[in-house]
């Protein structure tokens, strides 16, 4: 997927999973990292999908772990 940024922020991608957002309006830079997050929310089971730098995602037990 391709998501086109809007004019006043810029991005680079950093190593491998590291996307950085700069821009001098910090309303607009936030709801950038929001709609790039909502692409692929992280889920609780996996881990997988878009998460912000310093978060942790709290990991539930499947179906399995209960027996």
């Amino acid at each position: 997927m391709i998501f086109q940024l809007p004019d006043n922020v810029s991005g680079a991608v950093d190593k491998a999973n590291v996307i950085t957002l700069e821009s001098i309006d910090k309303e607009n830079l936030g709801l950038t990292a929001a709609q790039i997050r909502s692409i692929r929310k992280p889920e609780p089971y996996k881990g997988k999908g878009i998460r912000y730098q310093d978060e942790h995602i709290v990991r539930k037990a499947g179906k399995s772990a209960s027996k």
